[in-house]
């Protein structure tokens, strides 16, 4: 008799408490299958990559910039 080992890891989770609100508008964001988990991270990229656009304007509005040309080789 021939004997097959199936092995699963899971990721270890945890509960968060939010308020009604706050799943109802998470809800609203999901798409079908899609996880809570997988909509917070969607929503923390989204998140990381609208500070950096705003670091990247303050920088562009604040520095002044010298052309590379102009730089001495």
């Amino acid at each position: 008799m021939e004997s097959t080992s199936i092995t699963v890891i899971m990721a270890a989770t945890t509960t968060i408490s939010v308020r009604v609100e706050t799943r109802e508008m998470l809800r609203k964001l999901r798409s079908k299958g899609q996880t809570y988990d997988q909509i917070i991270r969607e929503l923390m990229e989204k998140a990381s990559v609208a500070e950096l656009d705003k670091r990247r304007n303050r920088i562009l509005e604040e520095e002044e910039f010298i052309p590379l040309d102009l730089l001495e080789p």
